[in-house]
């Protein structure tokens, strides 16, 4: 496949072409397909339990850290990757790897296989949004650049809804017709798993169709060869090589990695000590200490590229205050069914249609009106995208309370329609925001960066701290009543971000090429 090589308009200018839109709803439904394997789970959560004999904590490993912490850190290097290599090449890859390992989870028969095929998701998922970011960025001009960004997050909505109603009938359907277990000795979730899985592949082929635009002007050029450029970034994530990197930089860097790997260390041990989950912190406290050393690397190797990122409070308080969002959000996505199923006594049918077909509804209404706000905002006020980012936060805590605390389905039902619909608001604004302050030439590793938090902070900890609390409190409804706390910590993370977005913006030239000369 060859490159495009065509000289793109000036995209402040022309308006995107028919084209442009035409990739853009290729992007949408591999990113429908991507949620349909990432959240199939929820709806599958109860069986999965009661067969593999799960505790909940354990589901929300599954459905958080076990996929997040891969697709996080896989998604650094790979974000970097999309920054200097082929992009459409890159995600028909992607697409390949995540399909496989969907359909490798109904393969499953206990926690630890079904664990490592969760991770392999995350590996190839993490292809997807740096790929799509950067060519939407390439494809649209700036100010279509947060509707373009919330249309192709819309995916996320519809691909969580739609993996409701295909988990549930098929799962169904297939232990139906096989009760005593099918070919193999599969189950309903199991024939799930492979059934989404395997269309993937097909996809790919559609995907390998589309023409990769030309790089804006600033595109970096590197002696290696992109690939090779990958492993060296990934050996920046990877002991032992974190800490060889450390002692090229110095005895100094040396010493500090270790400490921080003995500080992780040593937070993991009491977490575990105190939860009783070993991969759940052994987890999360890899991917911290991982991203601790990947930042540290890449301040010595691309200074510009970390200067922007996190040199800059702006983007920094921009991805924790909507990492924080996308936790509530998570946990809402994957306990919102078995809540229901169990707490209400709802059959799984109706759960799958009503919370499936609301859930891409009201993710589809929230991120499309509210990225067209944003842009709106954003041409009368420079910091405009953090107000509805603000609103993602505050607006969902009244309706998660009503929701969370009623015995009525009809009642449940709504506020789980309006949580999610103000939560999806903000999802296209933060990532328009954090766009808007790199060079296009780090939009790969910005998007990366971005989804760190929503994936280390919002679906590595938020189904998982759900599961834990509702454990350890014996109640469910309290494991998903307490997402209220969050919200105060991601209000004044924002907030400071709005009051020091515009300079950074304005600045952004000068310092990147401050931090390059030294």
């Amino acid at each position: 496949m060859s490159e495009d090589t065509t000289a793109a308009p000036d995209r402040s200018e022309a308006p995107a072409s028919a084209y442009s839109w035409y990739v853009l709803g290729v992007l949408v439904v591999v990113y429908i397909l991507n949620f349909i394997d990432r959240q199939i789970l929820a709806i599958l959560a109860v069986d999965i339990k009661r067969d593999l004999a799960l505790d909940d904590d354990q589901l929300g490993f599954l459905g958080g850290a076990a996929f997040a912490v891969f697709y996080a850190l896989f998604g650094v290097p790979l974000g970097r990757l999309a920054d200097r290599w082929h992009r459409v090449r890159l995600l028909t890859i992607g697409l390949v790897l995540w399909s496989t390992m969907t359909a490798l989870s109904g393969l499953a028969r206990n926690f630890v296989s079904l664990s490592l095929a969760r991770m392999g998701v995350g590996v190839g998922e993490a292809t997807a949004s740096p790929t799509a970011y950067s060519l939407i960025s390439d494809y649209f001009p700036a100010r279509q650049k947060g509707t373009a960004l919330a249309v192709y997050s819309s995916g996320l909505y519809i691909g969580g809804g739609v993996s409701l109603l295909i988990g549930a009938k098929i799962s169904q359907v297939w232990d139906a017709a096989y009760p005593g277990g099918g070919i193999g000795g599969l189950v309903g979730w199991q024939a799930a798993f492979m059934a989404v899985g395997l269309p993937g592949v097909l996809l790919a082929l559609w995907v390998a169709s589309l023409r990769e635009p030309s790089r804006q002007p600033d595109a970096a050029t590197g002696v290696r060869h992109p690939l090779a450029d990958f492993f060296v970034d990934l050996s920046m994530l990877l002991p032992p090589f974190t800490l060889i990197h450390a002692a090229r930089r110095g005895v100094k860097a040396a010493l500090i990695n270790l400490a921080v790997a003995v500080a992780m260390i040593g937070f993991a041990w009491v977490m575990i000590k105190l939860t009783k989950n070993l991969p759940q912190w052994s987890a999360i406290a890899f991917g911290y200490y991982a991203v601790f050393s990947w930042a540290s690397t890449l301040r010595r190797h691309d200074p510009a590229t970390f200067k922007l990122i996190w040199g800059t409070p702006a983007f920094i308080c921009t991805a924790l205050g909507y990492g924080l969002v996308s936790l509530g959000a998570y946990a809402l996505a994957f306990w919102s069914a078995p809540y229901a199923e169990e707490e209400l006594g709802l059959p799984k049918a109706e759960l799958a249609f009503v919370l499936g077909g609301s859930g891409a509804l009201s993710g589809f209404l929230g991120v499309i009106l509210g990225g067209r706000m944003s842009d709106w905002l954003r041409t009368r006020n420079p910091s405009g995208r953090i107000l509805v980012v603000m609103f993602g936060i505050v607006a969902p805590v009244v309706p998660i309370w009503l929701g969370f605390t009623t015995a009525s389905p009809t009642l449940f039902y709504a506020m789980n329609f309006l949580a999610g619909m103000f939560a999806a608001a903000a999802l296209g604004a933060a990532a328009a925001t954090t766009q808007d302050l790199v060079l296009p030439r780090m939009r790969g590793t910005a998007t990366a960066s971005f989804f760190l938090a929503t994936t280390l902070v919002g679906l590595g900890l938020g189904p998982y701290m759900v599961g834990a609390i509702s454990e350890l409190s014996g109640s469910r409804q309290t494991g998903v009543l307490s997402l209220i706390g969050v919200a105060p910590i991601s209000l004044a993370l924002l907030i400071y971000a709005y009051r020091t977005l515009p300079q950074a913006e304005a600045t952004i030239a000068e310092r990147a090429a401050a931090a390059a000369a030294g």
